[in-house]
């Protein structure tokens, strides 16, 4: 194998579907970086199975085309914004509804003729962060948390991933956690960070008092003003911000249907 193949076999495509654009970018695991630029395209409405396949085909197609590209028959990593059990969509946020109870693996499967593994978008950003960002070499329970148009949440323990965690939806005074501490909240509420952060303490300090994590992983656009709000926590666990970013998504699943196709230790 020549060098430029055994670099291109450390390469997977990592497509990541949100509620208002599909991304997509070739990462090395090595590093957990893009290689190149990402690709964008903003989701179909509405946000169904066939139109939102096409999308992330053409996106796929694109990538495949470059020089650094993985083979045409190599495993694709696709991030989805609902629970995803066994293959299967149990719930859908920010699409379309018909993808509930949509058998999402086996379907995109066909559509892109290639092995398809679908992940919970906050699960691939948790495993990508743990793996090569914020939480690397972090033992014990991470929680990373991405505040955005609701709470989304990660839980991973010792590297391994527990899928499926729906922090956001714990119920604290009566309420959603994520009616109350979201990104989105805040801005509807017109409220400002200091009053933000009385929110999020209330939150962190339920999930800090129900897990016992080692460090909290903040995830999501907000993040981007972490200063702004994380020193006025109090908590025992150490609060950070996720360093991935936008590229997150992309990365965690990548990493995702490597870990199950055993491309990477």
């Amino acid at each position: 194998m020549s060098k430029s193949d055994k670099k291109k076999s450390r390469y997977v495509i990592g497509v990541d579907i949100g509620g208002t654009g599909i991304k997509g970018g070739i990462v090395d695991l090595k590093k957990g970086k893009l290689v190149g630029d990402r690709v964008r395209i903003d989701t179909p409405r509405p946000a169904a199975p066939e139109p939102v396949a096409d999308v992330v085909a053409k996106i796929v197609e694109e990538l495949t085309a470059r020089d650094d590209a993985p083979d045409r028959d190599s495993p694709i990593g696709v991030t989805f914004p609902g629970i995803i059990q066994h293959g299967v969509a149990r719930s859908a946020a920010n699409v379309d509804k018909s993808w509930i109870d949509f058998g999402i693996n086996e379907y995109f499967t066909e559509h892109l003729g290639r092995p398809v593994e679908v992940i919970n978008d906050a699960d691939a950003a948790g495993l990508a962060e743990v793996r090569y960002g914020a939480g690397k070499g972090v033992d014990g329970t991470v929680l990373v948390i991405t505040l955005g148009t609701g709470i989304g949440s990660a839980f991973v323990f010792d590297g391994q991933l527990v899928p499926n965690a729906e922090l956001g939806h714990l119920e604290i005074d009566g309420f959603d956690a994520e009616t109350k501490a979201s990104a989105v909240a805040r801005e509807r509420d017109g409220i400002g960070w200091e009053d933000y952060s009385v929110r999020l303490q209330r939150y962190f300090s339920h999930v800090e008092f129900l897990f016992s994590p080692e460090l909290f992983i903040v995830g999501g656009g907000i993040s981007k003003r972490a200063d702004e709000y994380l020193p006025l926590l109090k908590l025992r666990t150490p609060i950070i911000p996720a360093e991935l970013k936008n590229e997150a998504g992309i990365v965690g699943a990548a990493l995702q249907v490597a870990i199950h196709h055993k491309l990477t230790k």
